[in-house]
């Protein structure tokens, strides 16, 4: 029987991608600021040597999870927005968003995505990160919601962008008041209608 060996860089992306893990779990639990490579790197399973070999330092790192979670989260959202059987682009929103505000109800999700990554990341790289997965989702919803005339004619980035900001301010909220942050974003949303 031959043992298959895995390539160089099967062994960088499971290096890559245990690194990420581990400094996820690390920031979710401790913070930015409490957060050390050198337990990063021992969560791991590798060097300190091989975690800057992937990433310059522990800002790129956080970086690179801050981008897989809004990766998730786009995905969790376009899920659930396609989930229906034509919901029209209102519905569409609106599921959009329970998954967004369903998706950041992990606390560790939350706490590296709305506290510590305004903190430690240049608003303009956080909204470079944002606007390739959840900006873009929902500027795509807002647009598609606009063009089949659903909700008036509004400018598609200011509206997309107001709405991103409410969902944030949703998802910060304490989990006992959630339906009532949901219960407005909805009809906020449907007031849009034309």
């Amino acid at each position: 029987m031959q043992v298959q060996r895995r390539t160089q860089e099967e062994r960088r992306d499971a290096t890559r991608r245990a690194l990420i893990a581990a400094a996820r779990r690390q920031f979710a639990e401790n913070g930015y600021a409490a957060t050390n490579t050198p337990a990063i790197a021992a969560e791991a399973g590798v060097t300190r040597g091989a975690l800057y070999h992937h990433f310059a330092d522990k800002q790129a790192l956080f970086e690179a999870v801050v981008e897989e979670e809004h990766a998730l989260l786009a995905l969790a959202i376009n899920a659930a927005a396609e989930a229906e059987d034509e919901p029209g682009p209102v519905r569409a929103l609106i599921e959009g968003g329970d998954a967004y505000l369903a998706a950041m109800q992990d606390p560790g999700r939350r706490r590296i995505l709305l506290i510590e990554a305004p903190a430690v990341i240049a608003r303009e790289r956080l909204e470079a990160i944002n606007s390739r997965f959840g900006l873009k989702t929902l500027v795509e919803g807002v647009a598609a919601a606009v063009a089949a005339g659903a909700i008036r004619d509004l400018p598609v980035l200011p509206l997309a962008q107001l709405l991103d900001a409410l969902f944030d301010r949703a998802a910060l909220a304490p989990a006992e008041e959630l339906a009532d942050y949901r219960k407005t974003i909805k009809a906020l949303i449907r007031g849009l209608k034309t």
